[in-house]
């Protein structure tokens, strides 16, 4: 089977003179390239503006619009093409401004056929490397967005595990403390509504929102009969109690994702004024995080029922948590929980029902579904998340 030669490729000639136009044309179609002619610099760009131009061999002196000013043009507007100067002035200082505003080349008229030839050969071979070069990086730009793409999805899903996993392992630490059910997530939502109210945003909102979500993992190490006493513990068993801080720092901190948490879970117990532990950190000393969920832990245990007593209001328990700023809380973040006022507060924990009800009725028709689908039948599509559940 013939080969089929390569299209040719189009030079533009650029020339006031008609001769020298006529020549260079006629030698250089004999040679196999297709040639086209501009009597000046406006009538070559509009015809590059038509047609795809891989070289122009423009005269440096022309009336009205010179050979420099086309070169500028043709590397604004194409800079793709490669284009040879022409003159016949042997002035260096000229030949050195046109290969620094991007000629290809520089040549004497008149050119010589063989040097012709071999300039026009080194740009186009110029030329076809830097499309080359080009069309490498673009598919390496590509390849480079598409993967990062696929990382951040891949980081996405590890993230959501981890939330996942995290909120599982929190569930079954107030499965443990059947009062308290629900607690961790509660407090986690009152913490972030405060946060934000702090202009608290972005990745330090979910360090937080993770602090808080663990405050309590340490607790894991505090023995059944003093962590689900129905009384009052004695001494001895309060400094069981308060180990949890520690052991759960212990637990999370060796974890790089979970190092901020694990100084809001290390400090959630502290107080404003120093009285608190496992440090008597005061002030500016606690993590902002532990300062916020301080408030947030508050008011869920004051509004939420034990087995030895009735949750009381929330009237009451802003009241109670505004008497206390400056002491046990950080005034500035109690002025951010008083924005949120107690309507805004009230609809959390409504909205906090409303998501775990969802939850339960999705698992239960899950089961539902598991339990009628025939063997060896397609299994039933994953019930829907209900809408906000972002856990």
């Amino acid at each position: 089977m013939e080969a089929i030669p390569p299209p040719q490729q189009r030079i533009l000639i650029v020339d006031d003179d008609e001769s020298v136009r006529d020549v260079i044309s006629v030698l250089l179609k004999e040679e196999g390239y297709q040639c086209a002619v501009a009597s000046g610099a406006e009538m070559a760009l509009d015809l590059a503006n038509k047609d795809p131009t891989p070289l122009v061999i423009s005269d440096m002196k022309m009336p009205g619009k010179d050979g420099l000013w086309l070169l500028e043009r043709m590397k604004e507007e194409h800079p793709d093409t490669s284009v040879i100067m022409l003159t016949g002035y042997g002035d260096t200082e000229s030949a050195v401004d046109c290969l620094r505003k991007g000629a290809t080349d520089y040549l004497l008229k008149p050119p010589r056929l063989t040097d012709l030839i071999r300039a026009i050969e080194r740009a186009l071979s110029r030329r076809r490397l830097e499309l080359a070069k080009k069309k490498y990086q673009k598919k390496l730009e590509r390849k480079v967005r598409d993967r990062t793409t696929e990382l951040r999805h891949a980081l996405k899903d590890i993230s959501v595990t981890y939330q996942q996993t995290l909120g599982a392992l929190v569930t079954a630490l107030d499965a443990r403390e059947h009062e308290t059910s629900d607690h961790s997530q509660r407090v986690v939502e009152y913490t972030v509504a405060i946060a934000q109210r702090l202009t608290i945003k972005g990745h330090e909102l979910e360090e937080i929102g993770r602090g808080a979500l663990l405050h309590d993992i340490g607790k894991i190490g505090v023995p059944d009969a003093v962590l689900l006493k129905p009384g009052k513990l004695t001494p001895d068993e309060w400094v069981e109690m308060r180990k949890h801080p520690d052991i759960g720092f212990n637990m999370i901190a060796p974890i790089p994702f979970l190092a901020i948490p694990s100084q809001i879970v290390l400090s959630h117990q502290e107080r404003f004024d120093g009285q608190g532990y496992p440090r008597k950190l005061q002030g500016q000393q606690i993590h902002i995080g532990a300062r916020i969920f301080a408030v947030a832990d508050t008011l869920d245990a004051m509004t939420s029922d034990r087995p030895y007593r009735k949750g009381t209001t929330f009237t009451n328990a802003i009241a109670e948590i505004d008497r206390c700023a400056g002491t046990q809380f950080d005034p500035d973040v109690v002025r951010a929980f008083l924005d949120i006022g107690e309507v805004g507060l009230l609809k959390i924990k409504e909205d906090m029902v409303a998501k775990k009800k969802a939850q339960a009725e999705a698992l239960a028709q899950a089961k539902i579904d598991a339990l009628t689908t025939p063997v060896g039948a397609a299994p039933a599509a994953t019930p829907p998340k209900p809408e906000g559940d972002d856990d």
